[in-house]
């Protein structure tokens, strides 16, 4: 069996770091080849580190890593996105830390999805664009759903499987989905949801961004869907999320 080499290339994005010793940081970096990662940035709290730069949360960078005993060791970075404007506008801010924080909870250790690592960089692009963060969000929260296994059924009644009709229905995080009125009138965790909040679920579900960013939301309509999604991530985490709540406090400003 051939032995892993002891340093390689990747290609990531910086999730959050924390200090590390004197003068180092521990990064949780989403990587394309390897999956979510733990490295050590030695020296990159010195004022004359030359890697600090490339290395803030929400920049994708070309890396090198050698293998340590318990982390990576990150010898190398160079930035390819810096996304500057996340990090200066507390309301982006908000947003892309919940993007990192969904990513960071329903992911493992090296486990390697490429996909996953397309929609965040693209998401997190996106945002630094100026595109409607809401759009952005709730087009990432479903697609993020679809590439994890845990898609929400929203064409047919996640019971008895009969189409769901054009009307106000139900939604079971239980069940995983959309339920009929005559299901979910049975089910008691099960929560309303209306027609248009249903039909803009489905076309974030089945259109790329380039269609789904065309959407034209009602304001009680959007908040409407944020509440349902936080219900169901919520019961799919088993415990409540972080960022949220400081999301809600930057947008009263």
């Amino acid at each position: 069996m051939a032995a892993k080499p002891r340093s390689l290339r990747v290609e990531g994005i910086v999730l959050r770091h924390r200090e590390w010793g004197e003068a180092d940081r521990l990064l949780t970096i989403h990587t394309r080849e390897l999956g979510k990662i733990s490295a050590v940035a030695k020296g990159v709290r010195k004022p004359r580190s030359r890697k600090a730069g490339h290395l803030e949360p929400f920049t994708r960078s070309n890396l090198l890593l050698a293998r340590g005993r318990s982390f990576y060791i990150l010898t190398q970075a160079e930035a390819i996105a810096q996304h500057i404007a996340l990090r200066d506008d507390l309301v982006l801010l908000g947003y892309a830390s919940y993007i990192v924080e969904l990513l960071d909870r329903f992911t493992f250790d090296e486990e390697e999805n490429r996909a996953l690592y397309r929609l965040i960089g693209n998401s997190l692009t996106r945002l630094n664009c100026g595109d409607d963060p809401e759009i952005v969000v709730h087009y990432y929260e479903i697609r993020l759903l679809d590439h994890i296994g845990f898609r929400p059924q929203l064409f047919s009644c996640a019971s008895c499987e009969e189409q769901i009709q054009p009307e106000n229905q139900f939604f079971s995080a239980a069940q995983g989905g959309a339920l009929c009125l005559k299901c979910g009138s049975t089910v008691s965790e099960a929560r309303p949801i209306s027609m248009q909040a249903l039909k803009y679920l489905r076309h974030f579900q089945r259109s790329s961004y380039q269609d789904a960013a065309r959407a034209n939301i009602e304001p009680q309509v959007m908040v409407e869907i944020e509440h349902l999604m936080q219900h169901y991530l919520t019961y799919l985490l088993e415990r409540g999320l972080n960022t949220p709540a400081f999301l809600r406090r930057v947008r009263k400003r």
